[in-house]
């Protein structure tokens, strides 16, 4: 399998090369040169699958021959084990046709567990066979940050810096970054909004004396391993009920795009996905996207909903590759307007070929507590906001096309207690295992909105220099 930028000038590269690359050294962001492609028969052989089974079929055909099946069965049997549910990622039925995925059994009790296990293992197995070591960068709204340090903890090859912005995250998902004490593993709060620390990630990696210096890694959403391992519970939950025989639709809460195309990747790889659902919160780039074709970069307000408080959804780029039919010059042309500009012209064709698919949903933080409280009355659980916002945005527009409705629980709910409570009046406890989290000692460090002060501290706690 080899993979190709978005933007056209980086060279292709395999799945190990890719995984330790992260972004494109021309800007853009690596998926396959092709789509791999499962059969309706290859698709039903699919039932029965435990979890790890099933995602070493689903990943597979994306590495090649770099990772025998045997390796990475290994891998993902590791990845899943310490998962707090025996299905890993179980499904609830909320309704007559509506069903939640519940994607917050992991170690830090958000989706990004899924793939961030795995990948974890995927660079731990490639720097050990290649005998070599990266320094990993990364911003986080709220949840990559704390699953990527998981993940990446007290692991020799790997240094891991987690750029979050300073207030703008719940404490939950703040302690369970700051409270890690390893020696690779270092926090860095930023005074500024999520776009800041991703810009400041993005800017790093495009410098590229630096970048190769203290040879730059990444975890979140810009690496396509990352991408590939969450397809996977797109297949399981699709799979568990009927597909291939039965069409369905997903409603995914989203900011940066990520989590959502995922699941059009799986489409690409033979799932009945019929509709794909974005919720949003007030930062609502992509609601604007798809129902006005208006992609315009507006000022992040912070919500209780924390890990959408984007302003631009950096997977974005993924899909237009797609929609220009793999235009990496015309892409390229297009975000270079997008940073300069601060608006992305996508040509009214282009846009109603992406609401084929594609649909959205927008929430205010009263209508988010209302689902929480709604969503308590009807099923006698509780929903943390983000969850609660792909729920809301199913409810709305699941009649309007009648098919079988699966919402992606992204975020265990007392991640974010307070808002919580707010909505329904009960508290939602931590697991035991995390029980004394508020009282666990932090360690971060703050810094100003500053490239070469970011820079600066980073090259002076690396390892590699």
């Amino acid at each position: 399998m080899r993979y190709v930028s978005t933007r056209g000038v980086a060279p292709e590269l395999d799945f190990e090369d890719v995984l330790l690359t992260g972004l494109a050294r021309d800007g853009g962001l690596y998926v396959p040169a092709t789509w791999p492609h499962f059969s309706e028969n290859a698709i039903r052989s699919m039932r029965g699958l435990s979890y790890a089974e099933l995602a070493v079929r689903v990943i597979r055909p994306f590495m090649g021959e770099e990772i025998d099946e045997e390796q990475l069965s290994r891998l993902v049997q590791e990845a899943y084990s310490h998962f707090d549910h025996a299905a890993v990622a179980p499904l609830q039925q909320i309704g007559a046709s509506d069903w939640l995925l519940e994607l917050f059994h992991g170690p830090t009790l958000a989706f990004k567990d899924y793939a961030l296990q795995l990948v974890g293992l995927l660079f731990d197995h490639v720097l050990t066979k290649r005998q070599e070591r990266v320094t990993i960068v990364g911003a986080t709204s709220g949840d990559t940050g704390s699953a990527a340090i998981e993940a990446c903890r007290d692991r020799d090859a790997i240094d891991i810096f987690i750029l979050h912005p300073m207030g703008r995250v719940s404490e939950v998902q703040r302690r369970q970054m700051t409270t890690v004490d390893s020696p690779n593993v270092h926090n860095i709060a930023v005074n500024g909004n999520f776009d800041d620390c991703q810009n400041l990630v993005k800017a790093m990696f495009n410098d590229q004396d630096y970048r190769d210096s203290l040879r730059l890694s990444a975890v979140n959403s810009i690496n396509w391993a990352r991408i590939m391992a969450q397809i996977v519970y797109y297949f399981h939950a699709a799979v568990s009920l009927g597909a291939p025989d039965r069409p369905m639709a997903f409603s995914v809460p989203t900011g940066n795009f990520g989590n959502v195309y995922a699941g059009y990747v799986a489409k690409q790889m033979g799932l009945p996905i019929r509709k794909l659902i974005v919720g949003s919160n007030t930062n609502d780039i992509l609601t604007r996207y798809f129902t006005n074709n208006d992609m315009t970069i507006q000022p992040v307000n912070p919500t209780n909903s924390p890990s959408m408080d984007i302003a631009i959804s950096s997977n974005f780029e993924r899909l237009l590759f797609e929609l220009y039919e793999r235009d990496g010059h015309k892409v390229a042309a297009l975000m270079g307007d997008f940073q300069d500009t601060g608006v992305l012209a996508v040509e009214d064709s282009v846009w109603e070929r992406s609401r084929e698919l594609f649909e959205s949903w927008r929430l205010d933080d009263a209508e988010t507590a209302a689902t929480i409280a709604d969503f308590r009355a009807r099923n006698g659980d509780m929903l943390d906001p983000h969850s609660a916002i792909g729920v809301a945005a199913s409810w709305a527009r699941r009649p309007a096309f009648g098919l079988p409705m699966i919402s992606l629980a992204t975020a265990h709910s007392a991640k974010f207690p307070d808002a919580v409570e707010r909505a329904c009046g009960a508290r939602p406890e931590l697991p035991p295992r995390l029980a004394d989290l508020l009282q666990r000692p932090e360690h971060y460090e703050t810094v100003p909105n500053d490239l070469k002060t970011v820079q600066n501290h980073i090259r002076k706690l690396s390892r590699i220099i």
